[in-house]
């Protein structure tokens, strides 16, 4: 019967096997489409945040500090033991525990007070709490970048088609400065300078277009799209605004702060621990029952049992263990170590406190600063197509020749790049504000 048994669940999991051997397998890569995918800036960040290996290897972590602390917790619940042996006695009955052989035997234990180990959990509980914050932050960080790099590579698009403008006006002064060398009006030195400027476009087009690239290929494996799917980005802003008060900012950054809720939690960690080895002088209790059922044999030769018919099969032993310390010396180490990282843990959440509220002052100057720069930019640009617009007229009216018309298109298009740039740079400082502040959910998610 057992024989027939075993070869049914044989050939139940030879069965099984292939099935089980499909499910374990990977999932497919994503399959490229031609038709582009429409993104914006939020649905971007929600792909990452969906798909980030980074996350997942994160929520790994946390679930690793849950199941360590659950691990010393279990030490307070109940914990039951079954068990059975067989073996030769000669002499004293005894097996390695120092308990007599038994043919099956139950063992029940469960820590009422040991404040040590208490401490230990209470630190470990908190040492899960600190990996959340990680977690936090690791969505933090993958927000920062994915935001970042969707808005640079819209950038880097509408200076391509800039770039591109330009390239069509560099070709046509360079066709103008060669007529009017040949009829005898420019040195070949014009000629050469307005080619200059040609292959001078002409490489910062190749650049942005390596850019593009690469930040196509990081966007793509972020959000877990195929290798050369397409995909069409929306121009647009940063939806909100940082805090610009400095105070404010502050207190949203000691509220949210990831690194500061981390350092917090290890100080926490750390007395409970230190107040947990101060209890180690306390006495230790520990509810026990052990159940054996023994075999007469091993006790034929032993003077443990005088009367062979007073000899009992079924034994219990249930109870309380009590210990009481005397003089421990590794109680008094334990102290002092436990003394030592909590003001170590103090120190380095001091420094925590000091070190953001440093950054979000520093971080909000950026952002005013960048702002400032932009605006230049922009006044720039304002006036360089105000320029354009006057030659263009002149033009019309035959005052002015075509070589300065396009000269004029060169300029608005490098003060238009240089907004872009100005524009982007103040998206960068305002993105690391809000992550310094703990308020980066709030505007991209």
């Amino acid at each position: 019967m057992a024989w027939k048994l075993g070869a049914t669940l044989g050939l139940l999991a030879a069965a099984l096997a292939p099935q089980s051997a499909a499910a374990q397998q990977a999932p497919p890569a994503p399959v490229a489409s031609s038709t582009p995918v429409v993104l914006t800036l939020k649905r971007s960040v929600e792909l990452a945040l969906s798909n980030s290996k980074d996350i997942q290897l994160a929520k790994l972590q946390v679930q690793t500090a849950q199941d360590t602390a659950q691990l010393t917790r279990a030490e307070f619940l109940p914990n039951l033991y079954a068990g059975s042996g067989a073996g030769y006695t000669y002499g004293l009955p005894e097996t390695p525990g120092g308990r007599p052989p038994a043919l099956f035997s139950v063992t029940y234990t469960e820590e009422v007070l040991n404040e040590p180990l208490k401490g230990l959990q209470k630190q470990q509980q908190e040492q899960v709490r600190a990996q959340r914050a990680t977690l936090e932050d690791t969505r933090n960080l993958i927000m920062v970048r994915v935001a970042s790099s969707y808005l640079e590579l819209v950038k880097v698009h509408h200076s391509l088609e800039l770039l591109r403008k330009e390239k069509d006006s560099a070709d046509r002064i360079v066709e103008v400065t060669k007529e009017r060398e040949g009829e005898g009006y420019e040195l070949p030195v014009e000629v050469t300078k307005a080619q200059l400027t040609l292959a001078q476009v002409q490489q910062r087009i190749l650049q942005l277009e390596g850019r593009q690239d690469e930040l196509e290929v990081y966007l793509r494996n972020q959000m877990g799209l195929a290798a050369e799917q397409p995909m069409d980005l929306t121009p647009e802003e940063l939806p909100g605004a940082a805090e610009q008060e400095g105070a404010n900012l502050i207190a949203m950054a000691t509220q949210s702060n990831t690194q500061l809720a981390v350092a917090e939690s290890d100080v926490l960690g750390k007395e409970f621990r230190l107040k947990g080895e101060k209890r180690g002088y306390w006495p230790t209790l520990q509810l026990v029952s052990i159940y054996d059922v023994l075999a007469k044999y091993n006790f034929n030769n032993s003077f443990l049992v005088i009367n062979q018919a007073n000899f009992r099969s079924n034994n219990l032993n249930a109870g309380v263990s009590i210990n009481v310390p005397i003089y421990s010396a590794k109680t008094k180490a334990n102290v002092a170590l436990a003394q030592v990282n909590l003001e170590a843990a103090k120190i380095n959440l001091s420094n925590t406190r000091s070190q953001v509220s440093a950054d979000v002052r520093q971080k909000s100057r950026k952002v005013r600063q960048a702002d400032a720069t932009k605006e230049v930019a922009r006044l720039e640009l304002q006036l360089s197509q105000q320029n354009l617009a006057v030659l263009q007229s002149q033009f019309g009216e035959g005052k002015v020749n075509l070589r300065e018309v396009e000269r004029a298109r060169l300029d608005e298009s490098e003060k238009w790049m240089g907004f872009l740039d100005a524009n982007f740079l103040r998206q960068q400082a305002q993105l690391d504000l809000l992550k310094t502040a703990g308020q980066l959910d709030k505007v991209l998610e």
